[in-house]
């Protein structure tokens, strides 16, 4: 059945022609055909509603925290461009940031945040922002994917009863995981054991080590500092999200929020992304685990809304402005 599909496609001229028009309206199609299912899913009435009760307080501390998360991505980026692309120029870097958000606001994954970002710096390469926009992420990945594993964990364990054993079996195995994670950018003497020889001399597994060694080479200060930092945006992030729950559902639950903030954050990043903007993906997400700790549909989606809007539309449309007055300088 595949193969005849792929044989229908190669086969079909016009589709050939148009095939990065048709992937980009299926693209747009998913994203909204996904907004508009959560959104009648949900109850317009209650989202409308919410907003008009939501604590206006907790919402102004959101919005205060989405300026602070902005700063925490600038000095993270500015980091990776002092080391990999040795530009020093902060204003640079301030458009460089702001050009990915607008570049990337609407793709898959944001992956037009990678050709956004090189537009600030005529002097450099495109392969070269790209590759330093990917260790820019790295590290809120792994963040991302620690925290988020063993909030994931928690919630097998406590929604849908697990055993002990196996809770804890995996627990470990995440602990390891990263452990070995961190050995491999901290400590250089971990590339010299028995295994790393092994994986580096075998003809099918020199492929992998190739890949990992890139870990080997990184500055450690920088790594320290990126980690951190990507620690505190991601805790900005979590923040941000469970204020918004508790203002639009008008409930302090901010340690379930928390967690359910967490596992959203989980789910968006593992979920292959198939629409403009994670839209749809993220509110989905949203809902189901409010829903799980004991919040509304509508808190749910109204909480991931507002995410969007301050943290990422908000800041794509400063730098829409920017692109436009860009000069010839």
């Amino acid at each position: 059945m595949v193969e005849a599909v792929k044989n229908i496609v190669n086969k079909n001229s016009f589709i050939q022609r148009y095939k990065t028009v048709i992937i980009l309206i299926a693209k747009v199609v998913i994203a909204f055909g996904l907004l508009f299912y959560l959104i009648n899913s949900v109850n317009l009435n209650d989202i409308i509603s919410a907003i008009k009760n939501a604590d206006i307080a907790f919402l102004t501390i959101a919005f205060v925290l989405s300026i602070v998360n902005v700063w925490l991505q600038f000095y993270k980026w500015k980091l990776t461009s002092n080391i990999i692309l040795q530009e020093e120029r902060s204003s640079k870097i301030w458009l460089s940031l702001f050009y990915g958000f607008s570049a990337g606001v609407f793709t898959p994954a944001r992956t037009g945040e990678y050709f956004g970002r090189a537009l600030a710096f005529k002097d450099k390469s495109l392969l070269n922002v790209t590759l330093a926009t990917l260790l820019d992420k790295l590290f809120l990945l792994i963040i991302v994917a620690f925290i988020g594993s063993l909030s994931s964990i928690l919630f097998l364990h406590y929604y849908y009863n697990i055993t002990y054993l196996i809770t804890i079996s995996l627990f470990l195995t995440v602990f390891i995981l990263f452990y070995v994670l961190i050995l491999m950018i901290f400590n250089a003497e971990f590339w010299n054991n028995f295994l790393f020889r092994k994986i580096s001399n075998s003809k099918r597994l020199s492929w992998l080590f190739k890949k990992i060694n890139h870990f080997h080479s990184l500055d450690k200060k920088y790594a320290a500092k990126m980690i951190f930092i990507s620690f505190l945006l991601y805790c900005c992030f979590i923040i941000q999200f469970a204020l918004l729950a508790a203002a639009f559902s008008n409930q302090n639950n901010f340690v379930d929020y928390i967690w359910a903030g967490n596992l959203v954050m989980f789910a968006k990043t593992i979920i292959p992304p198939v629409s403009f903007g994670e839209l749809g993906i993220r509110e989905g997400a949203s809902v189901y685990f409010i829903k799980q700790v004991g919040g509304t549909a509508s808190t749910g989606f109204n909480a991931s809304i507002f995410l969007f809007l301050i943290n990422l539309l908000l800041p794509s449309l400063v730098g829409l402005i920017l692109l436009l007055k860009r000069n010839n300088d």
